[in-house]
């Protein structure tokens, strides 16, 4: 046995020792297991976006052992086990890489994405957007869906035709929002951000993590606000926006962002 499958078994082991003499583990099903499994994938996320690679590794094995536990209770319906969950992903990732697997010859990425969009609507997806799950934040949701859509060419051609379709949406946001429609201004601003994610996308930015990354630098410049405020005698709300000011900026450096 080699060293990946004794690693393998030995989770596996555990993880059956736990579901038969754990009075927390024998009470979970797969409803109680989701949110859980959710925070679990966004502690992930934190870790990659702080490229800890310590973290990732344990991320990773709690990530690795919901699979488990889920697979698991399903052994307990008899509905599949884990050896099952594996085979059908192999069985999956080989008939959708033809071009490693078959004689299918690719030229580059872009080309197996086609591939791989039209091989799941020959297995019966009947949009290409089926698989874009209902619960994904807007913004990853929009990120997904508009790549669905460009593997099976709908797309435009050039980063300049999506940069101009971001200033027309612009102009009908501004336009809406001086005109005091709510509906209609919030309507635009969807579509507004709609346009940008594309244009991040042909920019090959990651909308969803640049914003994340704005985010925490905003956290960062804000605190730092705060904490220095406070050393001051200040507080926020009875200083001036100039005043505050000096503090945001000594926090930019700092950060050098």
């Amino acid at each position: 046995m080699t060293r990946r499958s004794e690693a393998f078994e030995r989770l596996a082991t555990i993880m059956d020792e736990l579901r038969a003499q754990c009075p927390w583990d024998k009470k979970q099903t797969m409803e109680t297991l989701r949110h859980l499994t959710i925070e679990e994938t966004f502690e992930l996320a934190d870790s990659i976006l702080e490229n800890n690679l310590d973290n990732i590794r344990k991320e990773l094995g709690d990530i690795l052992l919901h699979i488990l536990f889920y697979s698991k209770i399903a052994e307990e319906k008899k509905a599949f086990d884990i050896s099952e969950v594996i085979q059908s992903q192999c069985e999956k990732l080989i008939h959708r890489h033809p071009h490693i697997y078959g004689d299918v010859k690719v030229k580059d990425e872009e080309e197996v994405k086609r591939n791989w969009e039209q091989l799941k609507l020959r297995e019966g997806n009947k949009s290409v957007l089926e698989g874009v799950p209902k619960s994904l934040p807007s913004m990853i949701k929009a990120m997904r869906m508009q790549e669905k859509a460009r593997g099976v060419g709908f797309d435009w051609e050039k980063p300049e035709q999506v940069w101009d379709k971001v200033l027309e949406e612009l102009k009908e946001f501004r336009s809406e929002a001086e005109g005091g429609n709510r509906e209609k201004t919030s309507d635009e601003f969807g579509d507004l951000i709609f346009s940008l994610i594309n244009y991040a996308r042909f920019l090959d930015i990651n909308p969803e993590e640049a914003l994340e990354r704005t985010n925490r630098k905003f956290l960062f410049r804000f605190q730092y606000l705060e904490r220095e405020a406070a050393k001051a005698g200040k507080k926020l709300n009875e200083m001036s926006l100039a005043e505050m000011d000096v503090y945001w900026n000594e926090a930019k450096a700092k950060s050098m962002n």
